[in-house]
């Protein structure tokens, strides 16, 4: 018999980490979360980003867009510092660069940009068919059946339930190689909080799959043996409000992937059918059979 974990408490914990100290008006401190790889969850040191940024600017502007850069592995046990530089205040929109730095250096520079609500044109691509969230098989109880300190690591501190439409490649390779994918994602339990914190925990957990139709068209699963993977840079455009209490779909693909690099995009739409935002991510994937400089 499996331990049962309260849903509430991987999800506790990624909000206290969120939670920044500040020290002037455009400097913040950070911790972070304990990681099986020794090394910074980019989607933490996104969120963090995006919500040191997010605190210096008016209230009723919320981010529409991020791009940003992973320039170095981040130390588990270094507190990060993020540098917020006001580049413009506009009547309509303000863009903060950040710097997440440790050791003097940076792990992350990203540029946000903020807009007060407005109104315009309005149109969105429609939501695919796919199964629905309740006839898939969920990744929490996945890692909770099984007996391997990864899954229970995974299950302790997994903020998210994921359910991928064609299998998860948390153990081996999909059925079938292609370079699509689609999965429901929803928090563990509620997301307190703002828009702002909405978004920011939106960007925490889509960096966890942004990479997999990648994987998924080359045969490839998480257990894949001397493989590695890191995210090199992070594009990321909200559309609409989102909510991570209710199922998010991704509707993923894979442009392209070539010099030892990937790209990842996804269209994200909310249970009703719309599109609440679109991100794109390249990453690292080296693969020990494919010979690299």
């Amino acid at each position: 018999m499996t331990e049962e974990v309260e849903p509430a408490r991987p999800l506790e914990a990624v909000l206290s980490a969120l939670e920044l100290d500040q020290v002037d008006e455009d400097t913040f401190t950070g911790r972070s979360l304990p990681q099986i790889h020794g090394r910074v969850y980019g989607g933490q040191v996104l969120a963090q980003a995006l919500l040191a940024a997010g605190r210096t600017v008016a209230p009723d502007r919320l981010p529409h867009s991020v791009h940003g850069y992973f320039l170095r592995p981040g130390d588990l046990d270094e507190p990060i510092t993020f540098s917020i530089e006001r580049m413009r205040d506009g009547r309509s929109f303000s863009a903060r660069r950040t710097h997440a730095i440790q050791f003097g250096k940076p792990i992350l520079s990203m540029i946000t940009s903020f807009q007060e609500p407005q109104q315009g044109l309005d149109h969105a691509e429609t939501m695919p068919q796919v199964p629905q969230p309740e006839e898939l098989a969920s990744s929490v109880e996945f890692f909770n059946a099984l007996d391997h300190p990864i899954a229970a690591f995974f299950y302790r501190n997994g903020a998210f339930d994921m359910r991928h439409v064609d299998g998860a490649l948390f153990t081996k390779p999909a059925a079938e190689q292609t370079d699509t994918q689609y999965l429901w994602m929803r928090a563990r339990a509620e997301v307190p909080g703002s828009q702002l914190q909405q978004r920011a925990m939106l960007a925490y957990a889509c960096d966890q799959v942004m990479l997999e139709p990648i994987m998924r068209r080359h045969g490839l699963s998480w257990r894949t043996r001397g493989a590695s993977v890191a995210s090199l840079d992070h594009a990321m455009w909200w559309h609409r409000d989102v909510d991570l209490d209710d199922w998010l779909l991704y509707a993923q693909s894979s442009p392209s992937a070539s010099g030892g690099r990937g790209l990842g995009v996804a269209k994200v739409f909310d249970r009703s059918g719309l599109l609440v935002a679109t991100i794109a991510q390249e990453g690292m994937l080296r693969i020990p059979e494919i010979p690299s400089e």
